[in-house]
């Protein structure tokens, strides 16, 4: 029998790949950091700096959108979804933390792309300030091991 996966991460290299990243812009000074420590990992993971795209917009309900937008260019092995939403006193936060997950799922399936998801939905500041870079991190290292899995999975061209 053959595994398609041993269960860890060996040797993950970015070399060659293109990742595209979505920063949420609301609670801005976490999302900057996202964004530096998943910039830093890609860089140490061997993803070029010209291969890697960032856009922003205003929050979380809008990230979904320009994930699919850059989906459909059709020019990224991965993409990363980076934002913050703090629980406030209101149901709020629930519906942005809902919609904001479902729709970064529905993007990757509905157009077969990998998304590391680090929204993160925390109860305060310091929670989110506790997992900026950790996060943010880990963000690059999905992107670039499920850009190399189904690298891996596609269908071999015979023609080619």
């Amino acid at each position: 029998m053959q595994y398609a996966d041993k269960g860890e991460a060996q040797n993950i290299s970015g070399v060659g790949l293109h990742i595209g990243i979505v920063q949420a812009r609301f609670n801005d000074n976490i999302t900057q950091a996202l964004v530096d420590a998943c910039h830093s990992a890609l860089l140490d993971l061997g993803v070029a700096e010209e291969n890697i795209t960032l856009v922003q917009v205003p929050g979380a309900l809008e990230v979904p959108l320009a994930l699919a937008a850059l989906a459909e260019r059709d020019e990224f092995d991965a993409l990363v979804a980076l934002g913050c939403i703090i629980r406030g006193e209101t149901y709020h936060f629930e519906l942005v933390a809902n919609e904001s997950g479902a729709g970064v799922t529905r993007v990757g399936l509905d157009y077969g792309i990998p998304i590391a998801n680090a929204i993160l939905t925390t109860e305060d500041l310091a929670q989110a300030i506790a997992r900026q870079t950790e996060k943010g991190r880990d963000a690059a290292y999905v992107a670039v091991e499920m850009a190399q899995l189904l690298n891996q999975l596609s269908p071999v061209d015979d023609e080619a």
